[in-house]
């Protein structure tokens, strides 16, 4: 079950509504392998890695979470459900008299997307969705991240651990890619959910937070030396990085964004602080290593070249009142009294199924905590929040129209003992 923000009412989960038979989450690849396989041979689609079914009976090994009925009518319910969310567990929910079980994902590995990744992908884009271009020539280098941001539901659909490919593997994509007739020499990106992330492969603990942890590897050498080595490939004029990166983790190793100013920036490289207060970032699980120290190094290193950073930032999160607004449009007034232009990348938050960030918003607790979070919910307060980081006033008309759902009021939550 998860929270509709657009009816603004938690609904049941959407394999029952859809009346499917067997729902595939996160890539899918082997997935689609297993069913096509059962599907031939005519097998049961039950206990499929990355699936989930409807079942009348609860089977032995599944964690039972607070049921349909519970989480839509109980918000301390939705709060207890969503701490037990995770997509290496067998979980099963019920609704009326019948079970949604989901299987954990599956154990994707380098190899295995070493393989994936060397099929034989025409790389020819629909028609209908010229927008997929700009992925014709580029190149994964990894799934999953490890920064865990409320508002984000990669960890569940890819994991929050790394998997990277090997470097043969990339650079021998970037090969065939040379091969291709439409190619001109550009790789348009090199890079994953995170780019920075590449080679963060770790499996040292069960399940801690890779970020804060002391082992973690920062230095970037692995990606750093995937870059020198797929630059040199023969018919390759140039090679960007255009996914986004951690600016926290490229702070520890100056020699990788010395790489990316000299090598594979065009003009903008982009950075997503989100926001700037401490409380705000804690809500949003986001580092709160100062902004000013990556933005000193990056200018230092980019000299008189015209690159520039491209900011992400984020109004109305759950926890943001007018006051933490005003502190983030302060820090942007600078941004611009400084020449740049960061309120390019504002975005309005829209909760989506399943994060930490909505059960937040549907809650106004924290599900970590149990403590009560502010939650900005009317139109009027969202538009005026986005309007505060915009010179003119009417810039808070850019806001697309359908941002607000329907109403209805929310059950109170009695504090946590």
């Amino acid at each position: 079950a998860h929270y509709d923000y657009w009816e603004n009412r938690v609904r049941r989960s959407i394999l029952l509504d859809a009346r499917a038979d067997n729902l595939v989450y996160g890539p899918g690849e082997l997935q689609a392998m297993e069913i096509a396989s059962r599907l031939e041979t005519g097998q049961s689609l039950e206990g499929i890695r990355g699936t989930a079914i409807v079942s009348r009976d609860l089977p032995p090994g599944f964690e039972e979470i607070p049921s349909y009925e519970e989480v839509s009518s109980e918000p301390e319910k939705f709060l207890q459900a969503q701490r037990l969310l995770a997509n290496y567990k067998s979980l099963a929910q019920k609704h009326a008299n019948r079970y949604v079980l989901q299987y954990p994902a599956p154990e994707y590995t380098p190899e295995i997307l070493d393989w994936i990744y060397g099929l034989p992908f025409t790389r020819r884009i629909p028609p209908d969705y010229p927008e997929l271009e700009m992925g014709k020539f580029s190149v994964v280098t990894h799934r999953g991240c490890i920064g865990r941001c409320s508002f984000c539901s990669l960890s569940l659909h890819q994991g929050d651990r790394i998997v990277s490919r090997s470097e043969d593997s990339i650079l021998e994509e970037i090969r065939r890619l040379t091969r291709h007739p439409d190619f001109k020499g550009y790789i348009d990106d090199l890079g994953g959910p995170t780019a920075n992330m590449y080679g963060l492969d770790c499996h040292r603990c069960q399940r801690g937070f890779c970020l804060t942890c002391k082992k973690l590897d920062r230095s970037h050498r692995r990606l750093i030396n995937l870059l020198r080595h797929a630059r040199q490939i023969p018919g390759v004029k140039k090679i960007f990085v255009r996914s986004g990166i951690r600016y926290d983790l490229a702070l520890r190793s100056p020699e990788y964004v010395k790489e990316l100013v000299n090598h594979h920036v065009s003009g903008l490289l982009k950075i997503a602080p989100e926001h700037v207060s401490p409380k705000v970032l804690r809500l949003m699980n986001k580092s709160d290593v100062p902004l000013e120290e990556f933005r000193r190094l990056f200018q230092k290193l980019t000299g008189d070249r015209k690159q520039h950073l491209k900011y992400y930032f984020m109004v109305a999160h759950p926890g943001t009142t007018m006051k933490e607004a005003e502190e983030l449009a302060a820090y942007i007034k600078k941004l611009e009294a400084e020449g740049e232009k960061p309120v390019e990348g504002v975005q309005i938050f829209t909760p989506t199924p399943m994060t930490r960030s909505t059960c937040m918003y549907y809650t106004g607790r924290d599900p970590e905590t149990g403590q009560p979070v502010y939650v900005p919910r009317s139109f009027e307060e969202k538009k005026a929040q986005k309007r505060l980081l915009f010179k003119s006033q009417d810039a808070a008309s850019k806001v697309p129209a359908r941002t607000q759902p329907k109403k209805k009021p929310l059950k109170s939550l009695k504090p946590r003992r």
